[in-house]
């Protein structure tokens, strides 16, 4: 039986706190690895355990895949939870194989109260008076539940239930909104900690990222259809025209990770075959896996993963979700992908930690420090990303940047301010590392970033104060002084209402005063030691530059503060009374 951590035990606090609170339907927040299939198990298990207390004792766990019920059933019966499963025989034999391969026995029960369903079975049975009496159902990949499609029908099966909605990201590419009062069925989002933070606590291991797109691969000009991912036409397109992609994918790996678990995501079965003979004529033991192979064939496969007889894995659409294997030490994305959500669960197949099942059962009484270095000196003391495909960019950078969720509907994700900072690659072949182009030179080996081509405005230089234009800067000095000069000494032209003019100067004083504190508050908070990184970093953040955010009247600098406060907002940072203050000047 399982022992949940202490941030997965605050999360299942936090969501039966939403239930008491009169939430029907609760959509859980925690990052891929994080453990949502625990937290689901442990409900589970203390759902059926006092029946007595529950006008509908029964409950459902429904997903989409038969690895993901595979998954969800074996977590059941590691709560020792019998359970009836709602599949296909041929699933059912698979899964009643991998229970028996597991622990020796199965905890299969066809009269069980709580079934594990396949969300395309269960909405075409007849299941008799059972939903009735459901007082609890899980719905794995949350974001995937809205009011019309087969999710939501799924769903309107329970009139007696209370649902569970896991998810590492409630978004949707499509922009539908999760929230009940918009497209989905979620009365509320609980949020456990983000994946940085369990990185850095030590519950996931980190990584480093190397983006090696090769130069013939021509990917800026495929479109976004209106589902929120690329057109898959026009991805295959560039990425079987490209010569060099398939070498690159292997010839990376063989370079940096060679002898690790890795896997592969290819764009279709077609480039998977390409990729998969590489490596196999490369030395490199490895297999193709596709969504069209039986579960037997995919169970021998990853038990030959899992004991290294083979070292790469090439999937097309079957690891993205729920796919769950600590022993993966690499990904390669050779799968472009508009969508967050496959972007950031592709990612975090390798972040799974690779340590013994003795520390792991005693992981939380350690310090931060002893779990890092326990991590330092396991088998995976960091996961190897490699991007050949150009995701890292497209997404600004790794999943594990701040992000701030909503359930609402119509716009694109809500994120830190500083999300739109794009990145560049490190000159330095040997390097090959991805940095935020805020920085002068790459921060992992010193080689310096390209110059841009000539000074000029703001765009040009990222915003940088020492590369614009001097005629530019000038004329932005010359009205920040006109700005800063006492009222007193305010040139009034004749035939002016002096008492306007002077009311009009201090009123854009006033709003310049509160934005240029609002900016000192918020550079502050970042620490930047070099300011040339600083300015670019605002310009990044908010699209305009340092000395133009000076020199703004009053209006367009009030919009500005209001724009910086809500960046720190939503980073979670408490911004000081003084920053909201609006003064204007009375006649």
């Amino acid at each position: 039986m399982s022992n949940l951590r202490g941030f997965q035990q605050k999360l299942k606090d936090d969501v039966n706190g939403a239930y008491l609170g009169g939430k029907r339907a609760v959509m859980m927040q925690l990052a891929t690895g994080g453990g949502k299939t625990v937290i689901m198990g442990s409900f589970a298990k203390d759902h059926i355990a006092i029946p007595w207390k529950h006008q509908f004792p029964a409950g459902c766990s429904i997903a989409h895949r038969g690895e993901l019920l595979g998954q969800m059933s074996i977590q059941l019966a590691r709560e020792e939870v019998p359970h009836g499963l709602i599949a296909s025989d041929k699933v059912i034999k698979s899964i009643v194989a991998a229970h028996v391969e597991e622990f020796g026995r199965t905890f299969y029960n066809a009269r069980s109260p709580w079934r594990v369903a396949s969300v395309d079975t269960i909405t075409k049975r007849d299941l008799g008076q059972w939903p009735g009496s459901v007082g609890m159902v899980h719905i794995d990949e949350g974001h995937h539940v809205l009011k019309e499609n087969k999710w939501g029908r799924a769903a309107e099966l329970f009139p007696n239930a209370r649902f569970l909605l896991p998810t590492a990201t409630p978004i949707r590419a499509d922009r539908k909104g999760l929230g009940s009062h918009a497209h989905g069925i979620a009365d509320a989002l609980v949020e456990g900690p983000p994946m940085r933070q369990l990185i850095n606590d030590g519950y996931l291991t980190d990584y480093k990222v190397y983006c090696i797109k090769p130069d013939d691969l021509a990917t800026d000009g495929i479109e976004v259809s209106a589902n929120g991912e690329f057109n898959q036409d026009q991805a295959r397109e560039a990425v079987h025209q490209s010569k060099k992609l398939v070498g690159s994918v292997v010839d990376t790996y063989v370079k940096y990770a060679r002898g690790k678990l890795g896997v592969t995501f290819a764009q279709d079965i077609e480039e998977a075959r390409k990729i998969t003979a590489e490596f196999i004529s490369k030395g490199i033991p490895a297999a193709m896996l596709t969504g069209e192979d039986d579960e037997g064939h995919r169970r021998k496969t990853l038990r030959m993963f899992r004991n290294r007889e083979l070292w790469q894995l090439v999937n097309v659409d079957l690891f993205g979700e729920g796919f769950d294997l600590p022993a993966i030490e690499c990904v390669s994305f050779a799968r472009m992908t508009a969508s967050f959500s496959l972007y950031s669960q592709m990612w975090g197949r390798a972040l799974r930690l690779m340590i013994s099942q003795i520390l792991a059962g005693a992981w939380d009484s350690y310090t931060v420090t002893q779990r890092l270095q326990f991590i330092k000196d396991s088998g995976k003391p960091f996961a190897y990303i490699f991007d050949h495909v150009g995701n890292f960019y497209f997404h600004k950078g790794p999943p594990d940047k701040p992000r701030v969720w909503t359930t609402d509907a119509g716009t694109k994700r809500k994120a830190a301010a500083d999300d739109g900072i794009p990145m560049r690659v490190c000159l330095n072949p040997e390097c090959a590392f991805p940095y935020e182009r805020i920085y002068h030179c790459c921060p992992y080996c010193g080689t310096e970033a390209p110059p841009p081509a000539a000074r000029g405005g703001p765009a040009q230089v990222d915003g940088d104060i020492t590369e614009i234009d001097p005629a530019l800067l000038a004329q932005y000095r010359q009205e920040m002084d006109r700005i800063d000069v006492p009222a007193t000494a305010v040139y009034v032209p004749a035939g002016v209402p002096r008492v306007a003019v002077i009311k009009s100067h201090m009123n854009r004083q006033a709003a310049q005063h509160r934005l240029r504190e609002a900016m000192i508050y918020w550079y502050s908070t970042y620490g930047d030691l070099d300011a040339r990184v600083a300015y670019r970093r605002f310009w990044f953040a908010f699209n305009i530059d340092h000395n133009a955010a000076m020199t703004l009247g009053r209006p367009e600098a009030y919009a500005l503060r209001e724009r910086i406060v809500a960046s720190l907002v939503d980073r979670g940072i408490v911004v000081p009374a003084n920053l909201t203050v609006t003064n204007e000047i009375e006649a």
